[in-house]
């Protein structure tokens, strides 16, 4: 937590002085800001033994595994809430930084923003690969990724869940899928 409130000051003063970094800069700090790592280490709460400090360890180093998910879930959230974002005066994202640093018009930098053929195989290989972890630990970071990718495929969800999000969680709840 402490990290991810660092990087959101780090972010107010990028807004404060009109700054747009470069990528260098950027996603670093971005990874963390999006709130994945957060996201991560909290989902291992409560699974009782198997989640050992290692495991948090693990998850907070930016081991590959995790950061892939987060590079993912940062640049899905980047595309689709970037013109939302800047009306209401948001530091920029990785869709400004790109366009800036590679002279790339908006629907180019989308469709390579959203590619992430690369880090989706980081993923496939650190659930094919036997790890230390039990497979519960992992199934945590990937079906965060699958969150995010609800959240974010069509339009920022997260912010504007008053729409599809609130009837898909309505409908979990009145209309539960029964496990055989």
């Amino acid at each position: 937590m402490k990290q991810l409130v660092r990087a959101y000051l780090v972010e107010a003063k990028w807004l404060d002085k009109g700054y747009t970094p470069k990528v260098e800069e950027y996603m670093p700090n971005a990874l963390i800001s999006a709130g994945y790592y957060s996201l991560t280490t909290t989902s291992f709460v409560g699974m009782g033994k198997m989640v050992s400090e290692e495991v948090f360890e693990w998850a907070i180093s930016e081991a590959n595994f995790v950061r892939a998910s987060a590079i993912i879930c940062r640049l899905m959230n980047d595309v689709v809430s970037r013109k939302f974002e800047q009306e209401r005066g948001h530091v920029a994202s990785a869709m400004e930084w790109y366009m800036n640093q590679y002279g790339l018009p908006e629907d180019e930098v989308e469709a390579q923003q959203t590619g992430g053929r690369s880090v989706e195989g980081i993923k496939n290989k650190g659930l094919l690969r036997p790890t230390a972890f039990p497979m519960p630990i992992l199934m945590r970071v990937v079906n965060l990724s699958r969150m995010i990718y609800f959240l974010y495929k069509h339009e920022d969800a997260y912010v504007h869940s008053n729409k599809k999000t609130k009837e898909h969680i309505t409908s979990l709840f009145m209309h539960p899928i029964p496990i055989s």
